[in-house]
């Protein structure tokens, strides 16, 4: 069976991580990396960097990107190639957006008839499967996601942005119930205040309905960790039986989870209509390699 042909574009965290998902991958393979222009490529044998403004063409057929990019660039990245027919996948992770993303793709999406899978990482994404599938045995009922504790890459990225920041780490403390704790380390660039780049952090959409605290750091590097985790619990009624109550529980390494099941989404995406999709509507088994029989065969 011909190999789906994958792009990644970006070669950050989770870029860096989507390259190794595509490599192991048994029915894929790596067309080739897409940088910003002026980025330093990365030493790896046998792959093919090109920038931006280069023609897709010299990579030869490109069947889906990976979209690797902060989640505020996903929208203006994510058009381009679904207009040239490649599908799309990203981590887009705002999640009050979602819904606005995803009507905006599925438009540009149906024009180059391919496929585009939105706020495809672990939150929201494989969650998000999750929570529909505990809503299923418990109609009436309350789920709680409890993140944490861990680095938020969408987060960091947002606190890197802001002006007079040298570099940032966001870190979740799930304190329960769903809600959450943003312990923001910062280092000021020099001659900035610490005061207006915590001003300029609390007020931004990511951190706005959070606890947020901004604490100065000299070496931000040195606190990095990217391992996360998620714990989530319902307690419901199914039927009129009440007292149903299901947990699930994972730590991960956050950007290898987040660029597998990128991956993953990736080859689901050549198996839909033209559209734009979340994880919700995909098919699950069309996230899994191999016939449709033998992954019924072993799971069912």
């Amino acid at each position: 069976m011909e190999k789906i042909r994958i792009i990644v574009v970006g070669y950050g965290n989770i870029g860096e991580h989507a390259v190794q998902a595509v490599l192991a991958a048994p029915d894929c393979e790596l067309a080739g990396i897409v940088r910003r222009e002026g980025a330093e490529n990365a030493p790896l044998p046998g792959v093919k960097f090109i920038d931006e403004k280069t023609d897709l063409s010299v990579l030869g057929r490109v069947d889906a990107a990976l979209l690797c990019k902060p989640s505020r660039q996903i929208e203006e990245y994510a058009k381009i190639y679904l207009r040239q027919g490649i599908h799309t996948v990203d981590s887009f992770d705002i999640h009050s957006e979602i819904v606005a993303l995803r009507a905006s793709l599925g438009a540009a999406a149906k024009e180059g008839k391919a496929a585009a899978v939105c706020a495809a990482g672990w939150d929201p994404g494989s969650d998000s499967v999750l929570r529909a599938l505990l809503e299923a045995a418990a109609p009436v009922g309350v789920t709680y996601t409890n993140f944490g504790p861990g680095m938020s890459m969408g987060h960091s990225v947002v606190a890197r942005s802001k002006p007079g920041v040298a570099d940032a780490l966001s870190v979740t403390i799930p304190l329960g119930t769903g809600v959450h704790r943003r312990m923001v380390y910062v280092k000021p660039e020099e001659g900035a205040a610490i005061e207006d780049i915590t001003k300029a952090i609390k007020s931004d959409a990511y951190f706005a309905n959070d606890e947020t605290h901004v604490i100065q750091a000299e070496d931000v590097a040195a606190l990095a960790d990217k391992g996360h985790g998620v714990s989530m619990t319902r307690k419901g009624r199914s039927g009129n039986s009440d007292n149903q109550l299901f947990s699930f529980d994972m730590r991960i390494n956050n950007p290898a989870l987040t660029s597998q099941i990128m991956l993953s989404c990736a080859r689901a995406a050549t198996r839909q209509q033209p559209g734009a999709y979340t994880m919700v509507e995909l098919p699950l088994i069309d996230l899994l390699p191999g016939s449709r029989e033998a992954i019924i065969h072993r799971l069912v």
